[in-house]
């Protein structure tokens, strides 16, 4: 039995990919008089993509990764700023 801790790290590509993504669904939300905010978190609590607009292909986008990566990636950038 293997007692150590296993580290995932994804690759930089995926999460640099994850970031595009997220900007660009925001973007499409906020042209479309959406608060990025409260969809994003509507999409992530539920999985519905319905919260996601289909405007500039947004929803097609944000399904291309997974939820988890999202919210990693998201509390990620929040601790880099925050010096966690």
């Amino acid at each position: 039995m293997n007692d150590q801790t296993i580290r995932f790290e994804p690759k930089d590509e995926e999460r640099l990919e994850v970031r595009r993504i997220l900007k660009e669904v925001c973007s499409a939300l906020n042209e479309k008089g959406y608060d990025p905010l409260d969809q994003l978190v509507g999409y992530l609590l539920s999985g519905d993509p319905a919260y996601i607009t289909s405007y500039k292909n947004a929803r097609v986008l944000i399904r291309k990764v997974d939820r988890d990566q999202i919210l990693e990636e998201l509390i990620r950038y929040y601790m880099e700023r925050e010096g966690i």
